[in-house]
């Protein structure tokens, strides 16, 4: 059984919301604070971990850091702040998806499923030698090497930007929507789409000269997204 960590302080939305995980056949334990949601998981490390970011003593931004540290499990962000910057921040801190309360469990269940589905094949995976270079001007993505340069030099981006550019360097020139990207990315039917604008945003900072005219990675308005030379 797939087991989840919740660490939620809120008394009734922590026991409502493992109730209802464990209706969908998840295996939930909680924690209260980060602390004790800390040493449970390292007690017995969970496949999925829940956090809140507004936790009493260490926050959930820091909770977030200290498993990133640690481990590659996936990390979802459940809270109600839903601010972009809280959003950037959550995501910059290690979070692999973000979802604002209050919290529809079915929709919560779809992307557990996602993540789960994403770290079994990245884990299945063979390694690969480096074959296949896709070259933009400057910028060259590297899906078998798992490799980002610009100009020759790395560029450190996380596994789902790398996931996210890989997507739009296999389709050089063609817009792909939020949704699409969702879908082909994060592997979710549907989902609130700022997370693929946050994603892009971290890119543009990475790989642009000027992520406020950007080059590689354009915006096309009211369509999407596109990666070109």
């Amino acid at each position: 059984m797939t087991s989840v960590l919740l660490i939620e302080d809120d008394d009734r939305i922590r026991l409502s919301l493992s109730m209802a995980l464990e209706d969908e056949g998840y295996a939930a334990y909680t924690a209260a604070t980060a602390e004790e949601g800390l040493a449970d998981y390292r007690r017995r490390p969970a496949d999925t971990v829940l956090v809140d970011l507004m936790l009493p003593g260490m926050d959930g931004f820091e909770c977030i850091r200290q498993l990133r540290r640690e481990t590659e499990v996936p990390i979802i962000v459940i809270s109600a702040r839903d601010d972009t910057h809280d959003i950037v921040a959550a995501l910059e801190a290690g979070a692999d998806d973000y979802v604002v309360k209050p919290v529809a469990v079915k929709e919560l269940a779809a992307r557990l499923r996602a993540l789960r589905r994403r770290a079994r094949v990245a884990a299945a995976a063979p390694a690969a030698p480096a074959a296949t270079v896709l070259t933009f001007g400057d910028l060259q993505v590297s899906p078998d090497a798992g490799e980002v340069r610009l100009n020759g030099d790395p560029v450190k981006v996380t596994r789902t930007e790398f996931r996210l550019l890989c997507e739009l360097a296999a389709h050089p020139g063609l817009v792909l929507s939020r949704q699409q990207l969702l879908q082909r990315v994060w592997g979710y039917e549907f989902g609130d789409e700022r997370v693929v604008d946050v994603h892009v945003g971290r890119l543009r900072h990475k790989i642009e000269a000027d992520n406020r005219e950007p080059r590689h990675l354009v915006t096309v308005r009211g369509l999407g997204y596109k990666l070109q030379p």
